[in-house]
């Protein structure tokens, strides 16, 4: 079994059992089933292994050379559809179409390609690109050696600051932490011993009950990924590279990711679109080829409509909006590496957060020193400093956080009015450890810390208000009730006991720790972060709820989450989900705002559950146990200083733990796609409404309404104004809450807006008709020059009208750019059939009378529209 070749990556079920089985062999019988040696196994042998196994490496997915990624802009439907038109006009020999189309296409491709690759390097750059070192026995002394030259059966030598290289069995140990928070997600270290658990009673414990061992909670298995707090250890590799949980979980997240929301909203709206194209252009192509005669004509012209109906401008408009979204995130130092994500953030409703690091502060404080009643005393501080200050070795995060109250050092004077005599080790089986101190009288002073249950058995007596009395059952069970009531609120209690032996002696040994007096307990806390309160309030008023999805335990997450006022009402277990079917689990999902206890498999489970009940879903972590969430998520968001799998597997990459910066993106996203949204239904409405005006004038007319070069001018101008719509200004209303792609909502937009502007291309056609006497083909270029500058001022204008849900202009006005280049396309337009270019487009000068009739048809343009859009509002509860 642990001599499986890595080519035939194992199953999930398959490692964990291996990992259980391993740690409840005898040592003895793991080294041979590894063909292990005490002395370490040879250089040579490690070689063949090394080609066996593998490197000792997570596979991750590697970046697309830049030609893959160039490739990729090109997936667009609107591009293959522009490019499919591109490649009919040079067949067609229409060069000066084709020369337009591929303008629009390169301009595209350009800005997303140059964005995204950008991005990407950049997130590249904050990888650690030091190499990692272990110290590894081989039939020598221990030697460093580079990381992934690690094999199974190799003996590793661990200490304080390393990074666990492979799935270990332990060996031997002593005063072994390890960080596992990366892994599972609980903040406090975990005490890892070299003991064989068939022999452990905690596990004969679970054995009655049935419970099936968690084979991330073994105590003699180090994992992949996880690091050293204090102490030290020898352990044999079990496991290395993919095989090890870090590297399964790693494996399970290559490969494309998930659709997120915005994906599936643009694709709903891209194929609306194309469908509507579809079904209108082979139309207007018959009837063209019908009336007119001339089918080369009628097939140019459908083209050119074609082109006119695809938003050949939507990925550019989009890229930009994303690329200004970007620009502004990274001035918040968050770099964005996909650009899908920023609008998704905009969409957001759900934001599912890790604890650890994330709401908290990730330290471990001391919170509270308590006497027996549970009332504050400075007694039981300056005992417990002592004891901490006298310990030699590395400290552990709890003696840390002890010690950081230096101004008891002076105060004290530990350093010269105590002399150590000894020191009683922490074990994992007593669970306390000892100082002996000489105290400046010459008595000495035995100061004793560690769990509640262990001090209590081994104390005869408490100090009760300064005196020391008899510790009677009725006050064991007050204590221990006192004690029970901190843990649910997430403290982790200690406790403090003395003692002054009557015999001295310069050696102490556990058979001192009796009849001790315990004089309270300290209480810690992995405090919330300052800013957490109130940045899920800001996200709370912008339509944003926020869960926590947590490894940690129930009580220490309820803590943390009354502290930063999100609800606690309900709390979901991990144990709890796996006996859930999804439609259930998707149920109580929606209801419940912290999930405990989890592993990774959960939490992404969590996550699928919210978005089938349409959700759009962001998830903030950064460890390898959030990895697989932040891929399934809609928007994944990590730190710098996350594991690389989470860096890799996020959308966001956040330079601060600041949750602040996630409701400043979910305002830029929000502006993203209101910007986004906007173009779209401009386009859509006004080439919906453009096609009825052509079916109309392509029947009756004895000539072309318009040359299907003017088309393409008139749309690559009218393109060109909407350019500057992602720096357009966005209605705070519009900002209050979540807003997502809705193809049924662009689609009804269209068809109740669309044909306002072919009332007034109708009456255009009279007055151009009937009026100005252009009823003939002769005459056809002065009613194309007046359709011309009509379909162009309207369709700009179209951009004030639709850009707001108030009246523009006085209730709300667009941007500066908006402003100053709609105006600028305006007066092109105007001055285009006066101009020699206009000219050799068959456009021709228009009579002075004729602008009359245009501030009349443009004003009566705009107050429809108007009244139009407050109908609208009312009737459907939405503008954009």
């Amino acid at each position: 079994m642990f001599k499986k070749k890595i080519t035939e990556p194992i199953r999930t079920e398959q490692m964990n059992e291996r990992l259980i089985q391993a740690s409840l062999w005898h040592i003895d019988d793991v080294m041979e089933m590894l063909g292990a040696l005490p002395e370490g196994i040879s250089e040579q042998e490690a070689e063949l292994r090394l080609e066996q196994h593998g490197s000792n490496e997570i596979a991750q997915d590697r970046r697309s050379a830049w030609y893959v990624q160039l490739l990729g802009c090109f997936k667009n439907p609107f591009i293959l559809i522009l490019l499919g038109l591109c490649l009919f006009s040079l067949i067609t020999k229409d060069f000066d179409a084709a020369i337009i189309i591929s303008t629009m296409v390169t301009i595209s491709v350009a800005i997303s390609f140059t964005q995204e690759y950008r991005s990407q390097k950049t997130a590249e750059s904050l990888k650690n690109l030091v190499k990692t070192t272990t110290s590894v026995i081989r039939q020598s002394p221990a030697r460093e050696i580079a990381v992934e030259q690690i094999v199974p059966g190799d003996l590793v030598h661990l200490s304080a600051g390393d990074l666990v290289p492979a799935d270990i069995r332990l060996i031997a140990s002593k005063d072994l932490f390890i960080s596992e928070s990366a892994l599972t997600g609980e903040a406090l270290p975990v005490e890892k011993e070299d003991i064989q658990l068939t022999t452990d009673p905690k596990l004969k414990q679970q054995r009655k009950q049935s419970r099936k061992l968690n084979p991330l909670e073994l105590s003699n298995i180090c994992y992949m990924g996880t690091n050293v707090i204090s102490g030290s250890a020898t352990g044999i590799v079990i496991a290395t590279g993919g095989e090890t949980c870090f590297g399964a979980m790693a494996r399970t997240l290559s490969g494309a990711r998930p659709m997120t929301s915005f994906d599936r909203g643009v694709n709903k709206v891209s194929f609306l679109l194309i469908r509507f194209m579809l079904i209108m252009v082979p139309i207007i192509f018959f009837i063209t080829g019908f009336t007119k005669g001339d089918w080369m004509d009628a097939l140019l012209f459908g083209m050119s409509v074609a082109v006119g109906l695809t938003p050949e401008m939507l990925p550019v408009i989009v890229t930009s909006n994303l690329v200004k979204g970007a620009s502004t995130m990274a001035r918040n130092k968050v770099v964005v590496k996909q650009l899908n994500s920023i609008q998704n953030f905009g969409a957001m409703d759900i934001l599912c957060t890790d604890k650890t690091g994330t709401l908290t502060q990730d330290k471990i404080v001391l919170k509270r020193h308590l006497d027996i009643h549970g009332h504050d005393n400075d007694e039981v501080l300056k005992h417990a400093y002592l004891n901490s200050y006298y310990q030699t070795g590395l400290k552990n995060l709890l003696d840390i956080a002890v010690l950081e109250h230096a101004e008891l050092q002076k105060g004290l004077n530990a350093e010269h009015a105590y002399q150590k005599i000894d020191e009683i080790p922490f074990d994992f089986h007593r669970r306390r450890m000892s100082v002996v101190l000489k105290q400046q009288s010459g008595q000495h002073l035995l100061i004793c810390k560690g769990a509640m249950e262990e001090i209590i058995s081994i104390s005869s007596h408490a100090l009760d208000d300064g005196k020391t009395v008899l510790l009677t059952d009725d006050m064991r069970v007050r204590i221990q009730a006192i004690v029970r009531n901190l843990n649910t609120d997430g403290y982790r209690v200690v406790a403090v006991a003395i003692k002054e032996p009557r015999q001295h002696s310069e050696q102490y040994s556990v058979q001192d720790e009796q009849d001790l007096v315990l004089i309270g307990y300290i209480c810690f806390l992995d405090p919330a972060k300052s800013s957490a309160a109130p940045a899920i309030e800001a996200l709370r008023s912008s339509g944003v709820a926020v869960k926590v999805l947590t490894g940690d335990n129930e009580a220490v997450t309820r803590k943390v989450c009354n502290d930063i006022g999100l609800s606690t009402d309900s709390i979901l277990l991990g144990q709890d989900i796996d006996d859930l079917s999804d439609e259930k689990l998707a149920e109580l999902a929606e209801r419940t705002t912290i999930f405990a206890k989890l592993n990774p498999l959960q939490k992404s489970r969590i996550v699928l559950a919210l978005q089938s009940k349409g959700h759009t879903v962001g998830f903030m972590g950064d460890g390898i146990n959030d990895a697989a969430s932040l891929r399934q998520a809609d928007v994944g968001i990590s730190v710098d200083t996350a594991v690389d799998i989470a860096k890799e597997s996020a959308d966001i990459i956040l330079l601060e733990k600041d949750l602040m910066v996630l409701e400043d993106g979910v305002i830029e996203g929000r502006k993203t796609f209101g910007n986004i949204i906007k173009y779209i239904k401009m386009t859509a409405s006004s080439n919906f409404g453009n096609v009825f005006s052509v079916l109309g004038a392509s029947a009756f007319l004895p000539f072309l309404p318009m040359l299907p070069l003017q088309l393409l001018i008139q749309n690559l101008f009218y393109s060109i104004s909407q350019l500057s719509i992602p720096w357009d200004n966005v209605d705070d209303e519009f900002l209050a809450k979540p807003r997502k792609w809705d193809a049924s909502s662009i689609g009804r937009f269209m068809i109740f807006i669309g044909p306002i502007s072919s009332i007034f291309d109708y009456i255009t056609f009279f007055v151009m008709f009937y009026v100005f006497q252009a009823n003939t083909p002769a005459s056809q270029s002065l009613f194309q020059s007046g359709w011309f500058v009509v379909g162009l001022l309207s369709q700009t204008l179209i951009v004030h009208m639709i850009r707001t849900h108030k009246i523009p202009f006085i209730q709300s006005r667009a941007s500066r750019p908006v402003l100053l280049l709609t105006g600028a396309v305006m007066l092109a337009g105007i001055y285009l059939p006066f101009s020699p270019f206009g000219n050799s487009l068959g456009l021709q000068a228009l009579p002075l009378v004729y602008f009359g009739w245009l501030a009349a048809i443009l004003l009566g343009y705009c107050l429809l529209t108007q009244i139009i859009k407050g109908w609208y509002i009312r009737r459907f509860g939405e503008w954009l």
